[in-house]
């Protein structure tokens, strides 16, 4: 009877699973079906996970930019690189010592980073801060730091993960065997930390990526802008065409696609994360779980 039951929850469990799996990739599907969609088959016949008519006219009118999404392309996955990097080397700098109960001063830095966490000087005293104080406007390093080079969550998440899974008997072993404090993190600690060194990158690859404010505050020049900030700009210049097209009379523009525009624009974005996540999955499951429930 026990096998039975095993068997039968185990069969409960997989359809369980097989229909939130199909819940979950339903609107990516329909999503990339839209894109490849006829506009007025859209307006007349709604969304539709089999199109009624194809076309391929939305990516055609985006490779017309192809130089352009090219290079966006290349600056988001040159600072989504550099970003992820910069940001797990501060946030492991900051979260290893807060792990280590001999730290003087601990309470004073962990005060400080949860104040960070609830208090902000608000956006005009951080934009005049970034263009008057550092200069990073045109710079790509205004897609680099503002609001994305540290998160105090995910040092909290990282100090948690230290802190419940790092015995302190290897570390003491470390010392007694004559290691640094940067030979014990970097050789021995980060090593044993791989499942939260995945999960914060990419939580934080995720957030590079789809970064678009950054962009819209800082950059004017075109040559900066990110895939995220170039997509935003095109379905704003289409708006605006349509909109003066429409009360200029001009029909070719007015009847211009703009629903199938729009998910064609969204494929773009989200397709080289969908393709990444699958091989970071379980890093990710298991480090939240590890990371933020303990403790």
């Amino acid at each position: 009877m026990m096998v039975d039951n095993k068997k039968g929850f185990q069969i409960f469990a997989n359809v369980l699973m097989t229909f939130l799996a199909i819940c979950a990739l339903a609107p990516f599907i329909l999503l990339i079906m839209s894109s490849i969609t006829d506009e007025q088959a859209l307006i007349m016949n709604g969304y539709s996970f089999w199109p009624s008519k194809f076309s391929l006219y939305s990516y055609r009118y985006l490779l017309t930019k192809s130089s352009a999404v090219a290079r966006g392309y290349v600056i988001s996955a040159v600072v989504t690189v550099i970003g992820t990097v910069c940001h797990l080397l501060l946030t492991t700098l900051y979260a290893y010592p807060l792990s280590r109960h001999e730290l003087p001063g601990r309470n004073v830095f962990a005060f400080y980073l949860f104040f960070t966490m609830l208090f902000s000087g608000g956006l005009v005293p951080a934009y005049l801060m970034w263009t008057q104080t550092f200069h990073i406007r045109n710079t790509i390093f205004a897609l680099l730091i503002p609001g994305l080079m540290m998160n105090g969550f995910n040092v909290i998440m990282m100090r948690t993960y230290f802190t419940s899974n790092i015995p302190d008997a290897i570390v003491e072993a470390a010392r007694v065997d004559g290691a640094n404090e940067f030979t014990i993190l970097f050789g021995i600690v980060m090593p044993m930390a791989m499942p939260i060194v995945a999960t914060i990158s990419l939580l934080v690859g995720l957030a590079y990526w789809n970064d678009w404010m950054n962009g819209l505050y800082y950059l004017n020049d075109n040559s900066m802008y990110s895939i995220q900030v170039l997509l935003m700009k095109i379905q704003r210049n289409l708006d605006q065409l349509r909109q003066q097209a429409q009360s200029g009379g001009n029909v070719q523009i007015a009847d211009m696609p703009s629903t199938s525009i729009r998910m064609a624009l969204t494929v773009m974005g989200i397709l080289p994360i969908m393709i990444i996540y699958p091989f970071l999955q379980k890093y990710f499951v298991k480090g939240i779980a590890i990371g933020a429930v303990k403790g």
